[in-house]
C-alpha cells in the first residue's frame, strides 16, 4: 500500500473536520480577540492625549496643576483599559487551549482507530515506534499549534490590520508606507517559511525512524545480548541518530531564517517611522503625543508580525504534521467489512480452493495453493506442517487479515469478505504464543478495559482456566496491576484463555500454545484448553504431536498445499498416512494419543 502524494487537501480536510463542529466557540474566541484588539488601539490614543494635554499645560502655565483632574482620568482609564485587555487575553488564551486539545485529543483517537483498520500489508512496512510517532508525536505538534494559533496568529492579524488602520487616520502617506512594509515584510517571510515546511517534514519522519529503531532494539534485547550484536547495535543506533541530529539541524536553521529576515525588516521599518515622525513633528503637522502614538502603532505593527515570526516555526510543523495525518487518514484497507453477520455458535470453516501470496502478482511466491478442507462445525482440527508450510498465513486469512489471493474461505457459511468485520473480529479469537499483557490491572488485562464486563464474569472466567485462586490471593484481586515480567509463560497463556473465555466465540485459532512449558505446566494448561474448546470449533497449530492429541481432525500442510486431511483416529490407523508416519516417528501408539507428550518434533519427519 503506497502512501498518496502530499498536497494540502488532506490537511486541509482534517482542519475542517476537527475544527468546524466548534463553531461555537470559535465565534466566542473570535469575539474575545476582537474585544482584546480593539481596547488595545485604544491605549495608543490615551496615551497621546496624556502627553498632549500634559504639554499643553506645562506650557500654559508651567506647573500643570490645572490639568490634573483630566490626566488623573485618562491614567485611570489607561489602566482600566489595560486590565480589561489583559482578562480579554486570558480568556482568549483558555478558550483556545480547550479548542486545541479537545480537537486533537479527538483526532488522536480517531487516529488510532485508523491505523488499527488498515490491513497488514501497511503495518507490516512499519515499525510500532513509527506508530507511535504517528498517532503521538504528530498530534502533540498539532495540539501544540491548535491551542495558540488562534490567538497569536489570528489575534495578531487583527491588530495589525488595526494598527494600519490607526496610521492611515493620522497620515495617508505615512499609512501607505506601513501597509506596503508590512505587505513586503509578510510575503518575504512567507516564502522563507515555506522553505522549512519540507525540512520540518524530514525531521519528523527521521524522528519516527529513530522511534523505530529504539522500539525494535529493546523489544529484542536479550537476543542482542545473547549473540554479541550490542557493538553492531550500538553503531546503527549512531547512524540513524546521527540522521536525526542533521534533519533536526537543517529544519531548525531554516526556521530560525524567519527570525532573521524579521529583524532586518523591522530595522529599516522602525528608522523610517521614527524617521517620518520627527520630519512631521519638525513642520509642526504633528504633535508630540502624536509622535508617541505613530512610534507605539509602530512597535503594534511589530509585535504582530514578530508573534507571527515565532508562531511560523510552529506552522511548519503543523504543516509537515498536518500532511502526515492527512495522507494516513486518507489511506484506505485493502480489506472493506461486509455486512453480513456471522451465526451464532460454533462456526464450520471451509476452504475452497484457496491460493495465496503476499506479493499477489507474483505466482511463484505462493505461500499457500488451492487448499480445500470442511471443518464441521464444534470440531476441532490439528494443523501440522514443517516451518514454512504456510500454517500461519492459513490462520491469517481466517482472521482475516489477509484476504485469498484466488479461492474462497467460509465462516459459519459466510465468505470473510462478506462478513461483517467486527462481527468476524468478535467471533474469531486468536491465541498466539507470546500473549501480550498490559501494564494495567488483571481485570483491565482480562476485559480489554471493556467496563461493560461485570467482576462476576471475569471471576467465572479465571475459574474455568484454574486461575480464580491465585487471583484472589493477589493483594488488590482483580484490581491488582501486573507489572511486565511478573508471570510465567503458563499463566500468561492461561489468561489468555480466559480472555477468550469472556468473549465466547464460535471458532479459535491456538498457535502452539504449550510449545514453552513444562509437562506439569502443559497438563494444566490441556486441562484448560479442554474447557476451553467444549462447544467451539477450534484451529490448534502444533509441532508437538501431544497438542493435537484431542483432534478431531488432522490438516498437514507442505509447501503450501495440502498433504492430507480427515478424522485424526482414522488417520492414526492408516499406516500409509502422512499422521501415522510421525506417530511412528514419534513411538506413540494410536491408543497414546490422549497422554500429552514430549516426543513427537514434527520439524525433521516433515522435511
Amino acid at each position: 500500500m503506497s502512501l498518496p502524494a502530499a498536497s494540502s487537501s488532506p490537511a486541509l480536510k482534517v482542519l475542517g473536520q476537527y475544527l468546524l463542529p466548534m463553531w461555537p466557540r470559535v465565534l466566542l474566541l473570535a469575539c474575545l480577540l476582537i474585544g482584546s484588539t480593539l481596547l488595545t488601539l485604544t491605549l495608543p490614543q490615551l496615551v497621546a492625549r496624556f502627553v498632549d494635554t500634559a504639554t499643553a499645560a506645562l506650557a500654559k502655565n508651567g506647573a500643570g496643576l490645572g490639568a490634573l483632574p483630566v490626566l488623573t482620568k485618562l491614567g485611570l482609564g489607561y489602566i482600566g483599559v489595560a486590565l480589561v485587555v489583559q482578562l480579554l487575553s486570558a480568556g482568549a488564551t483558555y478558550l483556545g487551549a480547550t479548542i486545541g486539545w479537545s480537537a486533537t485529543n479527538e483526532l488522536r483517537a480517531d487516529l488510532t482507530r485508523h491505523l488499527l483498520s488498515l490491513d497488514m500489508s501497511y503495518h507490516k512496512e512499519r515499525t510500532p515506534g513509527e506508530m507511535i510517532e504517528r498517532i503521538d508525536g504528530d498530534v502533540t505538534a498539532l495540539s501544540n499549534f491548535f491551542s495558540q494559533f488562534a490567538v497569536r496568529v489570528f489575534g495578531a492579524a487583527l491588530l495589525l490590520t488595526g494598527s494600519v488602520v490607526m496610521f492611515f487616520r493620522e497620515d495617508k502617506l505615512l499609512g501607505l508606507g506601513v501597509l506596503a512594509f508590512a505587505a513586503v515584510t509578510l510575503l518575504i517571510m512567507n516564502k522563507v517559511r515555506l522553505k522549512g515546511i519540507e525540512p520540518t517534514r524530514k525531521e519528523r519522519e527521521a524522528s519516527a525512524q529513530l522511534f523505530g529503531f529504539i522500539e525494535e532494539r529493546l523489544s529484542g534485547l536479550d537476543d542482542v545480548r545473547s549473540l554479541g550484536g550490542g557493538a553492531y547495535t550500538l553503531r546503527k543506533f549512531l547512524k540513524v541518530q546521527r540522521g536525526f541530529f542533521h534533519a533536526q539541524s537543517k529544519a531548525g536553521v531554516d526556521r530560525t531564517a524567519v527570525w532573521q529576515v524579521s529583524m532586518l525588516m523591522f530595522t529599516l521599518g522602525y528608522v523610517g517611522v521614527i524617521g517620518s515622525a520627527v520630519g512631521l513633528y519638525a513642520a509642526g503637522t504633528i504633535t508630540v503625543g502624536t509622535a508617541l502614538l505613530l512610534y507605539q502603532y509602530m512597535s503594534m505593527v511589530e509585535q504582530p508580525i514578530d508573534q507571527l515570526t515565532q508562531q511560523l516555526q510552529d506552522v511548519q510543523k503543523a504543516g509537515a504534521s498536518l500532511l502526515r495525518v492527512g495522507e494516513v487518514l486518507s489511506l484506505r484497507t485493502a480489506l472493506p467489512s461486509g455486512t453480513r453477520p456471522l451465526p451464532a455458535g460454533p462456526l464450520a470453516l471451509d476452504f475452497e480452493d484457496v491460493s495465496f501470496a503476499y506479493e499477489p502478482d507474483d505466482a511463484e511466491t505462493r505461500v499457500l495453493s488451492e487448499v480445500t478442507f470442511s471443518l464441521a462445525a464444534g470440531r476441532t482440527l490439528g494443523l501440522l506442517g514443517r516451518t514454512g508450510s504456510g500454517k500461519s498465513t492459513l490462520t491469517r486469512l481466517i482472521s482475516r487479515l489477509y484476504d485469498p489471493t484466488s479461492g474462497e474461505v467460509r465462516l459459519g457459511g459466510v465468505s470473510t469478505q462478506d462478513a461483517d468485520l467486527t462481527s468476524l473480529r468478535s467471533r474469531v479469537a486468536v491465541v498466539t504464543q507470546d500473549v501480550q499483557l498490559f501494564q494495567a490491572s488483571v481485570r483491565d488485562n482480562l476485559t480489554f478495559f471493556d467496563e461493560r464486563i461485570s467482576d462476576e464474569q471475569v471471576k467465572a472466567a479465571l475459574g474455568e482456566v484454574g486461575l480464580l485462586e491465585w487471583a484472589e490471593q493477589l493483594p488488590e484481586g482483580l484490581s491488582t496491576s501486573l507489572p511486565a515480567g511478573s508471570l510465567s509463560a503458563g499463566e500468561a497463556q492461561l489468561l489468555a484463555f480466559a480472555r477468550v473465555m469472556l468473549r465466547d466465540p464460535g471458532l479459535i485459532v491456538l498457535d502452539e500454545p504449550s510449545s514453552r512449558l513444562d509437562p506439569a505446566t502443559e497438563a494444566r494448561l490441556t486441562a484448560a484448553m479442554t474447557r476451553l474448546l467444549a462447544g467451539r470449533s477450534a484451529v490448534v497449530i502444533a509441532h508437538r504431536l501431544g497438542t493435537v492429541a484431542r483432534a478431531d481432525d488432522i490438516l498437514v500442510l507442505g509447501a503450501g498445499q495440502v498433504l492430507e486431511f480427515g478424522a485424526r483416529d482414522v488417520l492414526a490407523r492408516r499406516p500409509g498416512s502422512h499422521y501415522a508416519q510421525l506417530l511412528r516417528a514419534g513411538e506413540l501408539r494410536p491408543d497414546q494419543l490422549d497422554e500429552p507428550t514430549e516426543s513427537g518434533d514434527l520439524l525433521g519427519v516433515l522435511a
